[in-house]
């Protein structure tokens, strides 16, 4: 099993919005980060844990846990010609945007950015890192447990 961190805006997906989900399960579509796409396409697992992180808000940070439930498949946007992830190139031969499914596990309180970044066990994470603007990131196994611990 692997641990991942997974930024999503509020305004668009929420972890109360994913909670409230038919099956608290979500597409993570709109992915146009190529390395990003490649975790999720290459990498991720059915069960790999997921700190879910509030992204581009007033407080961002993690606020809570989901899991990957599915496996990577084309992401259906990048073929909607009137989605804003909509990419000409991408065709259902060809798709270049995959996403995978997760599921919420539970809500957690809010670790924001400014706390992380206090703790020196936590210096390598990778959201962490200047210029780091990464959607998905993995996460090494004693910092899942560490940030585990404080929630």
């Amino acid at each position: 099993m692997r641990y991942w961190l997974m930024k999503s805006e509020p305004s668009d997906v929420s972890i109360d919005d994913l909670a409230k989900r038919d099956n608290k399960t979500i597409a993570w579509y709109g992915v146009r980060n190529y390395q990003a796409r490649n975790f999720m396409r290459d990498q991720m697992k059915v069960g790999d844990q997921v700190f879910f992180y509030h992204s581009s808000c007033k407080q961002p940070g993690i606020v809570g846990i989901a899991e990957v439930s599915k496996l990577a498949y084309p992401d259906a946007t990048q073929f909607d010609p009137d989605s804003k992830y909509f990419d000409p190139k991408a065709t259902a031969e060809n798709p270049r945007w995959f996403n995978v499914d997760v599921r919420f596990v539970n809500k957690t309180r809010l670790i924001d950015i400014k706390e992380l970044r206090s703790y020196p066990e936590l210096k390598s994470m990778r959201i962490l890192q200047k210029g780091n603007r990464l959607s998905i990131t993995p996460i090494d196994p004693m910092e899942w447990e560490y940030i585990s611990r404080l929630m």
